[in-house]
């Protein structure tokens, strides 16, 4: 049997969704996003799992960002949780979700792993499930609100972009 060579220049790395990984579904401000609503309705998921603690990633991303290193991986495709950022969707900001994903870019950044961000892994915030969700119009105008922002903090550092996963 012979043996596969990767091409020069393949990047071996990790991808995570937010709502798969962080954890903090209530921690510092976020709000509520479509899967923390469908999980928790009883009968929706089978054994009642939850992504409310999940690999708590929102508390253990130096330890993480520590085994990427070891594994040898320049990369690492992770989400953003639109309700960490935009608690209602829109309008106010949470500095809080803002300066977790300043941090873990940077210490991806310091570790020599590329940080490559989707800015939408089916984690829409739940306020706007209940104005219409993605069906409604309203949706491309919260969701260009929330690109932006998002840029505006980490594009500076981040080069690899994907807008839905």
């Amino acid at each position: 049997m012979s043996e596969f060579v990767f091409p020069e220049g393949f990047v071996w790395g990790a991808a995570t969704s937010s709502y798969q990984i962080e954890g903090a579904w209530d921690s510092h401000g976020k709000g509520e996003s479509i899967w923390d609503r469908f999980s928790s309705t009883p009968g929706k998921i089978e054994d009642g799992s939850t992504g409310k603690v999940a690999c708590n990633h929102y508390s253990r991303w130096p330890d993480d960002i520590a085994l990427f290193k070891n594994l040898g991986l320049k990369s690492y495709r992770f989400s953003i949780s639109w309700p960490r950022i935009l608690p209602d969707g829109t309008g106010s900001v949470n500095q809080a979700g803002l300066d977790f994903y300043n941090r873990l870019v940077d210490e991806l950044l310091e570790n020599d792993i590329m940080p490559n961000v989707t800015l939408y892994h089916w984690d829409l915030p739940q306020v706007l499930e209940d104005r219409g969700g993605l069906p409604d119009r309203m949706i491309v105008d919260a969701f260009v609100e929330y690109a932006g922002i998002v840029s505006k903090h980490l594009g500076d550092r981040v080069k690899m972009w994907a807008t839905i996963n």
